[in-house]
């Protein structure tokens, strides 16, 4: 049985502990990051947009770890087969980034040399204005977004690790209309909120320094209505709650466990071979097709991470808590495999 909070309350107490582990349809629990405990290097925040179409995605991140900040620009050409990803890192920034402490209203902005991230958060709509000289091939890059039409229903997750003071906050926001504009030089990739959605993946917390965990996402529209997933498992303790859960209409559908079966080949990984999902309560059964491994492993000092973020499309059968049956045919999203020093 996973525990769902259902109404507000503090995320911590006064020792820095989870009040309540579990999962919430809306941002119920309160962060107020003046109670976080663990050290004061130990706290991570970052914002995390995905926006895709058809034809591309563009991935943007503004994060502070303490002790290092890691501002990311991603586009990934999906027609042609290309991405490329930018990260800058800041060395001890200590919370000065100024991210805010809830994901229902704020705006960050952060610019280094030669590039400038701005996310703002006002009424109805988030805008994401993004910054990069010389980003592929010598051409400068820019994006100007504006995502609507936020459902109603999101999964929120409050997760502890092991030890004490150690815990994850983290809300998944999918199915967001996207509308607006990349330019790449000459060329220009185009955002129509028709078929274009958007994810926010905003997380706080405090936690291990080293971590492998699986994570897949898509949204879009299924027989005229929105329909979206948010499926991984990994990270912290997680007997309280999963984050897998199915968003049809604006509503979320709690899931129970999913997992990720990647392909292997001569003893690794082979992430762009075909990848199957089913879930323990049968209600999530997956084949994933991909298009393109976005392999990242940035690194500075100490700090390491191997990534691979495949985009491609899934087809299959999820099933709503009423038991009907959502056909999904080659519904665009991304699913990794993440493995983490930090």
């Amino acid at each position: 049985m996973q525990h769902e909070i259902t109404q507000a309350i503090p995320l911590l107490d006064e020792q820095g502990e989870l009040t309540q582990p579990g999962w919430a349809r809306r941002l119920l629990p309160v962060y107020d990051r003046s109670r976080v405990r663990g050290g004061p290097l130990r706290l991570k925040e970052r914002d995390c947009y995905l926006v895709m179409n058809r034809q591309c995605a563009l991935a943007l991140t503004i994060s502070d770890n303490r002790y290092m900040g890691m501002d990311s620009i991603s586009l990934i050409d999906l027609w042609e087969g290309w991405q490329v990803t930018r990260s800058p890192m800041r060395l001890m920034p200590l919370g000065g980034t100024g991210l805010p402490q809830s994901s229902l209203r704020g705006s960050c902005a952060r610019a280094g040399r030669g590039y400038g991230l701005l996310f703002q958060h006002e009424g109805e709509g988030r805008t994401l204005h993004a910054h990069m000289d010389r980003f592929r091939d010598g051409q400068a890059l820019d994006a100007q977004i504006l995502l609507t039409q936020e459902p109603e229903e999101s999964i929120v997750m409050c997760t502890p690790f092991e030890k004490p003071g150690q815990f994850y906050f983290n809300q998944k926001i999918n199915c967001m209309r996207a509308q607006g504009k990349v330019t790449l030089g000459d060329r220009e990739y185009v955002f129509d909120p028709e078929d274009s959605f958007a994810v926010l993946d905003w997380g706080r917390g405090v936690w291990t320094c080293r971590g492998t965990w699986y994570w897949g996402s898509a949204s879009g529209m299924v027989d005229g209505v929105p329909f979206g997933f948010n499926i991984g498992y990994g990270f912290g303790d997680t007997s309280a709650a999963t984050e897998n859960a199915l968003f049809y209409g604006g509503k979320l559908h709690k899931l129970s466990q999913v997992t990720f079966h990647i392909p292997r080949k001569n003893g690794r990984e082979h992430y762009l071979a075909p990848w199957t999902f089913d879930s323990d309560d049968r209600r999530f059964r997956m084949k994933f097709r991909p298009i393109l491994d976005r392999a990242a492993c940035p690194s500075a000092g100490v700090v390491r991470s191997g990534q691979h973020q495949v985009f491609g499309s899934f087809t299959g059968t999820a099933v709503l808590d009423d038991g009907t049956a959502v056909r999904l045919k080659e519904l665009l999203g991304c699913a990794e495999k993440v493995d983490d020093r930090w």
